[in-house]
């Protein structure tokens, strides 16, 4: 399970710009930037990687799923990154995070 490895995506192919907010589920392909607020699950389609990045003034009020995650701003609700989470100075939430491979090379952390 833990061998295949994928590249956090280097594009971002969706915003939720900061003057979006959305009530309801979230879930993309690729990379997604969240500048805005979510009230539900944000998370990657289940058979692709996906990179998600929250960024300092974003809010996410539900779980979040994805292969890659950098958190920069708020989430209150369980994160699982099945691949890297990095937790920037800037990030905030309430719940726990689930990193779910157990290798820990430098400049993650989970």
């Amino acid at each position: 399970m833990f061998n295949k490895t994928s590249k956090p995506q280097n594009r971002i192919d969706s915003l939720i710009g900061a003057t979006t907010r959305i009530e309801g589920n979230v879930i993309f392909s690729g990379g997604l930037r969240v500048d805005g607020m979510v009230r539900g699950n944000v998370g990657a389609l289940a058979d692709q990687p996906g990179t998600l990045v929250v960024s300092s003034d974003a809010r996410i009020d539900g779980e979040v799923q994805a292969a890659h995650i950098v958190v920069n701003g708020t989430i209150n609700g369980p994160v699982h990154a099945t691949e890297t989470l990095e937790l920037q100075a800037g990030s905030r939430g309430q719940r726990g995070c689930v990193l779910q491979d157990d290798r820990n090379p430098p400049g993650r952390r989970g």
